[in-house]
């Protein structure tokens, strides 16, 4: 199938041909490396690279991380080196000392600008040490941090076995004793037990890509098992060797906004059916996600109003200090379309919605919920600026005056400081944010600043800060 585009001709949208102020898309290995358990990392880049990934992600380093960093240096860049024998040697190490099931070379600026051959190189090393090497050029030329994801999974899709590849027979298990059966019991009844069999409906094989946390998967598989769906695996699965079988003609269904590379090289390369569905963030995000994937495959969805419902009324406490307040989006990750039209359904008006890089065709039923959301709650639609110039931006919310700016960290003291309360879009991107169950923790982040400020307000603090400010004391 094709992406349906809906019509959103009442959303404005302008450009103001600004910079991309993200973080450096090599950031991905982050949350990659702890989500593919069997994977190793190799940033090839500068000694700035490296700086960046020793401070962004510092706080892990007692987590034994699978990723590394290969500096670059002078001979390097300056083609005194043979390429290949230095990234043979650190190959090597990798395998003698971690022995992955794939290794992921991450390129940088550097490794773009002197025009490294990675893909070139690769196939020769794999076949030489033994270990899939994949490539992905996670570059600071992207729009956006999180599309480091996204040039990952893509350059994923290719390793995506067939049915033709899966199609031997299991081995014949030999009778090892009591320690075989202790180890297979309560197994067998879960692999072949015809209990669950008679669950799920007669449907395609169906592929849900994005990297998200464990419990988001498994909270993902039973919402759509309540449906009698079956998910026939995620990209990337929690190990390298455990690839989601990719046939001709399957379905795949996007779980973050930020991954339109994958949807393309699924729907180009691999022939699959893209389900244009908006994102399962909020319980109006997710329910409009199991819809869309119900109706594809023909099935009548069940207790979805009733859920959502249940979900709004548990939220009462938080919708009742967000509602009537205006948020404004600086754009950084993304993941601001889906944030605000779940936000415009807690009550809340948007005035703006900053966004590095938008792709309509992707974000097509994301777009259409937005606008309905917006006439269903009575409010304002809001305007979507890609390449936001921040200069022009700060100059608009000093004139809209908003309740709360979610913005890139650079930009959020300076903002306190002239009196706005601001939340870290980098939050939202490592939160567990997807599904019916995690509503509230968005909401805990959205209202944190909003809480944090009454109470302030509430010790008389604001005006001890005014004064100082003022210089009265």
């Amino acid at each position: 199938m094709t992406l349906a585009q809906p019509q959103t001709q009442n959303i404005e949208f302008d450009c103001d041909t600004g910079n991309y102020h993200t973080f450096c898309p090599i950031s991905c290995v982050a949350w990659l490396y702890q989500k593919i358990e069997d994977s190793f990392f190799l940033v090839i880049g500068t000694k700035t690279c490296g700086y960046f990934l020793q401070n962004a992600m510092g706080v892990m380093i007692f987590a034994e991380p699978r990723y590394a960093m290969a500096e670059l240096e002078e001979a390097d860049i300056s083609a005194q080196l043979n390429d290949y024998a230095e990234l043979r040697r650190l190959c090597e190490q990798i395998k003698r000392d971690r022995n992955p099931s794939v290794i992921v070379f991450i390129g940088t600026c550097t490794t773009e600008i002197i025009k490294m051959d990675l893909e070139g190189l690769a196939p020769k090393l794999e076949g030489e040490i033994g270990i899939p090497i994949v490539v992905a050029r996670a570059n600071g030329l992207d729009y956006a941090f999180t599309q480091g994801e996204d040039t990952v999974l893509a350059a994923m899709v290719q390793r995506c076995p067939t049915s033709a590849d899966v199609a031997t027979p299991p081995p014949v298990e030999e009778d090892r004793g009591g320690i075989q059966k202790l180890l297979s019991f309560g197994r067998k009844k879960e692999e072949t037990g015809t209990a669950e069999a008679t669950v799920y409906q007669d449907h395609p094989n169906l592929v849900i890509f994005g990297s998200v946390p464990d419990p988001i998967v498994t909270q993902m598989n039973l919402e759509l098992k309540k449906q009698g769906i079956k998910v026939g695996g995620w990209l990337p699965a929690k190990t390298y060797t455990e690839l989601p079988v990719l046939d001709e003609g399957d379905y795949v269904v996007g779980i973050n906004p930020f991954l339109s590379r994958t949807a393309t090289g699924l729907m180009r390369r691999r022939k699959c059916k893209l389900i244009g569905a908006p994102f399962p963030i909020g319980p109006d995000g997710t329910r409009a996600w199991v819809e869309k994937i119900c109706s594809v495959f023909g099935i009548e969805p069940v207790g979805l109003e009733e859920r959502e419902a249940k979900i709004w009324e548990s939220l009462e406490d938080y919708l009742a200090i967000v509602r009537g307040k205006s948020v404004y989006f600086m754009g950084d990750n993304l993941l601001e379309i889906s944030l605000a039209r779940f936000l415009v359904r807690c009550g809340m008006t948007v005035p703006e919605i900053g966004i590095p890089y938008m792709d309509k065709r992707y974000q097509a039923a994301e777009l259409a919920l937005l606008e309905k959301t917006c006439r269903d709650m009575g409010a304002p639609l809001p305007k979507i600026t890609e390449k936001p110039d921040n200069y022009k931006q700060l100059q608009r919310i000093e004139a809209i005056q908003p309740d709360l700016v979610i913005t890139g960290m650079a930009h959020a003291n300076p903002l306190e400081a002239r009196g706005i309360n601001t939340k870290w879009s980098v939050e939202f991107t490592f939160a567990q944010i997807h599904g019916f169950g995690n509503a509230r923790d968005i909401l805990e982040l959205v209202t944190r600043p909003l809480r944090r400020n009454s109470s302030l307000r509430d010790l008389g603090w604001d005006k001890l800060v005014q004064e100082e400010t003022t210089g009265a004391h």
